[in-house]
């Protein structure tokens, strides 16, 4: 069994992890979702309920993301057809979504990337939102 490294602030271990991702800015994640990705929304209910989902957007709490989405998993949802599906992860700000997506990755869900600045950016950018229904 490997001895795990010394000490590193969770600053090291993002940089480390976003090294392995290519992370999409908002538009871009929005055309890859209307070209067949899987966008992921991972955020608590209190942050969803707060300031409002993505339309289509598959909600998977971040506690259950690897069985949910594993293609291998007994507890895995309908989408998680196999391996080569692209899978787009959104959090709030865009750090816990990097972390998850190096998750997924891990599992062999090799087009596994987030979304740059999280449901923020993407609200900001003026992508659909149900926030924007609401008005």
């Amino acid at each position: 069994m490997e001895t795990p490294p010394g000490p590193r602030s969770i600053d090291d271990v993002l940089d480390e992890t976003r090294g392995r991702l290519h992370r999409l800015e908002p538009a871009e994640a929005a055309a890859r979702v209307a070209a067949g990705a899987l966008l992921v929304d991972t955020r608590p209910v209190a942050q969803r309920e707060a300031d409002g989902e993505v339309p289509g957007a598959l909600v998977v709490e971040r506690n259950v993301l690897e069985w949910r989405l594993d293609p291998a998993s007994h507890a895995r949802l309908p989408e998680a057809t196999d391996h080569d599906v692209e899978v787009i992860v959104l959090c709030n700000e865009g750090y816990a979504s990097s972390l998850a997506a190096d998750s997924l990755r891990a599992l062999g869900l090799h087009r596994a990337t987030d979304v740059v600045g999280g449901y923020q950016a993407w609200a900001a950018a003026g992508l659909p939102t149900t926030r924007d229904a609401e008005r």
